[in-house]
């Protein structure tokens, strides 16, 4: 890339030597430091000065193109950590073989092995400082985005790293989130051109919110969803906190496989609410895998750390049978209609078979989390070769149709990596296949009835949506500008800061006025709050059947109910669903390390993108509020921590997920029959269901 490669020339004149004779700080293996310092400018050799800090480390841990370099006085004042000469690595045999400048996809069999063993090595070192050192010789000889990756799961899940903030991975590797060419031609620019570092901090580079195409093709009407950053960042994170593969203590959480179904579908009905506020239709799945895929994608994203540029998905391509060497990797679209034929056979059964012959009822309770694991497939799936690995080789299918043999040396599109995925439009109607196959199982189980639905004694009198200024019930999304710092992710610049500022989808926030009456004893409640569109793509009301499954969860939350009557108040960025603004916005500084609540909570849905954006005559929709039996929804375990955002979406770090319901409940299954709409549906329960209409106004 000839515009990062002469920044980089130019940048280079900045690091000779400085002052020569000051004598530069020593600081310890156990500096907390040196965590963050590891995720900086990833692509760099250790030889440079990493997060401002300079790495002495043994010949050995240094490609062999930098084992000669004299680091003398090139750093300066900079203070220095000292890898000891008799440091043990263990075996990394595995890993090592991904070479440093090759693009690292989780969906890659090979590859995901590398990083499961990379994981288990990094997790497993009983010693903090051989924790340390292992990361400092992987950052130096590995693979920048497996280390990365592998790097951030150990960090999360080793005791004595998890207090530990991870920094916004789309400041670290800006190529996967925002088109890194034009980041690099505007610095080029700025590095020749006549003013001071000031003024360049002052200056955002303003990435278009249209740089990936036009109106002309109808799903750019939803591009900014697609492309959100702190959308991708939450997807990204969420596959950090939830590995498919790995040791057994970091793959094996509470529902996992219920939550990878529940969290993705949710994904799939915030994006067809965003559908119908563009007048788009609903996602159409995808499940005719011979025919050709009309959707085109032309990503525009350039990777500088395995130096390429993201392929594109022209209109009308087929998915065709894989076999690339290059990744050992070899797939027949056979195998995944095999798949797809026993799954649906399964569920239909009631039961799976297990890797013993045994079958295993696919139970009300445990069910979901038997499917789930089936089909991501992870680790935990109870019969993979009978089963498959049918949503990851979909990925892949999709990912390398535009060269599923490697003739043209291409390697996968965006859908084939986490942090991306979700940018491409061909994602949803995959997904919304996936989600087809968890309710094939949801409409096999009894339906909710008044036992499950109702809280006897409870009604709620009233539910309203308050503004300040506004009209009740009504509410207001808008464009808004914001800035993220990329300076820790731009390898070979100057350390001044550089900021791209970015439009997005922002809302105004608003309060949730509850009024509810118990007339029994003092007792606890969930209080339930979803919302869905009102009206189909063909302006008609829709009928609870098609409507629950567009219900997005806004909060849920526990009250204290005396006897009598009660007004609560919450507010909408109190969201169980989602993490602060700044969590997507900010910078994380890297002496932020000690804070409890920036780890596991970086998990989440973005504040930001909380509402669906609403239109100039206002987007109907139907607000549902349900006061539940806390008696029936309590998991017994401990409360004191502190990390509980998003815990909708991302449970809660080292505990049970934090509500014994099933997820998205109450309406996670088809209701009974003769229930029709909404109005009908909350009669079921006795007072504690309300629902109202409300409207979404958007201002450009």
């Amino acid at each position: 890339m000839a515009t990062v490669a002469t920044v980089a020339a130019a940048a280079a004149l900045l690091l000779v030597a400085q002052t020569a004779g000051v004598r530069a700080q020593q600081i310890q293996l156990t500096d907390r430091s040196i965590l963050s310092a590891l995720f900086d400018r990833p692509g760099e050799p250790l030889v440079n000065a990493i997060g401002n800090i300079r790495f002495n480390v043994p010949p050995n841990f240094l490609p062999t193109t930098y084992r000669n370099v004299t680091l003398e006085n090139r750093f300066g004042t900079s203070p220095q950590v000292t890898i000891p000469n008799n440091t043990i690595i263990p075996d990394l045999s595995l890993p090592i073989q991904l070479r440093r400048n090759e693009p690292f996809s989780l969906f890659i069999p090979m590859h995901r092995k590398m990083a499961a063993r990379l994981i288990d090595v990094l997790v497993g070192l009983k010693k903090y400082e051989d924790f340390v050192t292992t990361v400092v010789y992987c950052r130096s000889l590995l693979n920048p985005l497996l280390v990365s990756y592998a790097y951030s799961v150990a960090i999360l899940h080793r005791n004595d790293t998890r207090n530990q903030a991870l920094p916004n991975f789309a400041c670290i590797n800006p190529g996967r989130f925002l088109s890194a060419r034009g980041i690099a031609k505007e610095l080029q620019e700025r590095t020749n051109a006549p003013i001071t570092d000031e003024q360049r901090v002052r200056m955002p580079i303003e990435i278009p919110m249209d740089f990936t195409g036009t109106d002309l093709d109808v799903e750019h009407r939803v591009a900014y969803f697609r492309e959100d950053v702190g959308i991708n960042l939450h997807h990204w994170n969420w596959h950090l906190v939830y590995p498919f593969e790995g040791p057994r203590e970091v793959v094996d959480k509470d529902r996992r496989g219920e939550l990878f179904f529940y969290m993705h579908q949710q994904i799939i009905a915030r994006y067809n609410f965003e559908r119908l506020s563009n007048k788009l239709k609903l996602v159409q799945r995808f499940i005719n895998w011979r025919e050709p895929i009309p959707e085109a994608y032309f990503p525009k994203l350039d990777s500088m750390l395995a130096s390429r540029v993201w392929p594109p998905r022209q209109a009308f391509a087929l998915i065709r049978d894989i076999a690339r060497p290059v990744e050992q990797t070899y797939i027949d679209l056979q195998d995944m209609e095999r798949w797809r034929e026993r799954i649906f056979q399964a569920i239909h059964d009631g039961r799976v078979q297990n890797v013993n012959g045994s079958f295993v009822p696919l139970s009300e309770r445990n069910g979901i989390d038997i499917l789930g694991n089936i089909l991501e497939a992870s680790d935990l799936s109870i019969n993979p070769n009978l089963y498959g690995n049918l949503h990851n080789v979909g990925h892949l299918l999709l990912g390398f149709i535009h060269d599923p043999d490697h003739r043209h040396l291409e390697s996968f599109g965006v859908i084939g990596d986490s942090a991306t995925a979700m940018r491409d439009p061909i994602f949803y109607r995959w997904h919304a296949f996936i989600d087809d196959l968890f309710q094939e199982h949801k409409n096999t189980l009894p339906r909710y009835t008044d036992r499950h639905l109702g809280y006897p004694g409870i009604t709620i009198k009233s539910a309203e949506l308050l503004t300040n200024g506004k009209q009740p019930n009504i509410l207001n999304t808008f464009w808004q500008k914001s800035d993220l710092e990329l300076s820790r992710g731009l390898d070979f610049l100057p350390q001044a800061q550089i900021f791209v500022r970015i439009t997005h989808l922002q809302y105004t926030p608003f309060v949730y006025r509850i009024r509810v009456q118990n007339s029994g004893k003092e007792r606890m409640g969930t209080v339930r709050i979803f919302m869905a569109p009102h009206f189909d793509d063909r302006g008609l009301p829709m009928r609870l059947r098609q409507q629950r499954g567009l219900f997005i969860e806004l909060d849920r939350f526990l009250v204290l109910l005396k006897s009598g009557d009660h007004t609560f108040i919450r507010n909408s960025t109190q969201s169980s669903v989602t993490i602060p603004y700044e969590r997507t916005f900010r910078n994380q500084d890297r002496n932020q390390a000690t804070s409890e609540d920036t780890n596991y909570c970086g998990c989440g849905w973005p504040q930001h993108m909380l509402l669906p954006k609403g239109t100039p005559d206002g987007l109907q929709a139907d607000l549902f509020v349900m006061v539940s039996n806390y008696a029936d929804d309590q998991v017994n375990q401990r409360s004191t921590n502190m990390c509980r955002d998003a815990s909708s979406y991302c449970g809660v770090r080292g505990e049970k997920y934090p509500d014994r319901r099933a997820m998205g409940f109450p309406f996670d299954r088809p209701p009974t029959e003769g229930v029709e709409t909404l109005e009908s549906f909350k009669q079921l329960g006795n007072g504690n269901m309300f629902s109202r209409r409300v409207a979404i106004f958007h201002t450009r």
